[in-house]
């Protein structure tokens, strides 16, 4: 496939909130698998980490409370705002300890809450001996994937950078991105609206074996990986938190430049995984 994307949105993944029924205990898991340091504030827990973040709020298990990117600064924020207005997107304030006072909250079609603002300065966690892993991407199941490709393409401004299609030509996952990174965001064909994954990029082959070793010293198992994805070329291993959120460390993620073409891949197994086995979920 040649075809080229022209619409740009310059950010990244900043932090997010997943909801939980016990949110104290997630958070401490997330405290001891990734270096964070968790705070409870009104009801909710704060996993702060070296550039990383999650929030832990009451809720139901496995369900994303908002996924928050960070804009490159304050104009392509309010040009963000401006486009979200022109389609008809109903666009609020909203309130995240992690962002300054002017963050803007929406829904995507499938009712997933997306926030976007300026980092607090203050926020900016101090670097600790843990290893490197930057909160990276998120990925979610859609009952309507070609649907949420115009949303985050068309609307929110994602570049395109692949797409992964069945034998007939269907959609069945589209990879976007909002930096120079390969994706920020994945949607695949599903059968419900759900939270698949979110991911940390970490440094090389090398520090995938560190967290693999890691994760060992805490008991907690591999259940995918090591493997290397084909859109984004980028080594990676899957683990499960308590509840069953997939968590991903993924390395060597590919870097791309604004006139790259979208490719296209076929729906099997080695898209997913092109040393072996691959977890289809769609």
């Amino acid at each position: 496939m040649s075809l080229k994307d022209s619409v740009g949105l310059q950010g990244h993944l900043h932090h997010l909130q997943l909801l939980s029924p016990r949110p104290e205990a997630l958070a401490k898991f997330y405290g001891e698998c990734l270096g964070m340091k968790v705070s409870f504030s009104q009801e909710q827990c704060l996993c702060v980490g070296p550039n990383r973040a999650i929030i832990i709020a009451p809720g139901t298990t496995r369900t994303l409370g908002f996924a928050a990117y960070a804009a490159a600064d304050a104009t392509v924020l309010a040009a963000l705002a401006g486009r979200l207005a022109k389609a008809g997107v109903d666009v609020k304030s909203f309130s995240t300890p992690l962002f300054n006072p002017d963050s803007i909250q929406f829904f995507d079609p499938d009712g997933n809450c997306l926030v976007f603002g300026l980092p607090r300065v203050a926020a900016t966690p101090v670097a600790t001996g843990l290893l490197p892993a930057r909160l990276q991407h998120i990925v979610l199941g859609s009952t309507d994937a070609a649907r949420m490709l115009a949303f985050y393409r068309d609307v929110v401004g994602f570049r395109l950078s692949d797409l992964v299609v069945d034998a007939s030509g269907g959609l069945r996952t589209f990879f976007v991105r909002s930096d120079h990174e390969h994706h920020s965001l994945a949607v695949f064909q599903a059968d419900s609206n759900r939270l698949d994954h979110h991911c940390y990029e970490s440094a090389n082959w090398n520090s995938i074996r560190d967290w693999g070793d890691h994760f060992a010293s805490i008991r907690l198992p591999v259940e995918w990986g090591p493997g290397r994805h084909g859109p984004g070329n980028n080594l990676f291993v899957f683990v499960h938190d308590p509840e069953g959120n997939w968590i991903e460390i993924s390395a060597e993620l590919e870097q791309v430049t604004p006139d790259r073409e979208v490719g296209a891949w076929p729906h099997e197994e080695r898209t997913l995984n092109v040393w072996g086995r691959g977890v289809l979920r769609s």
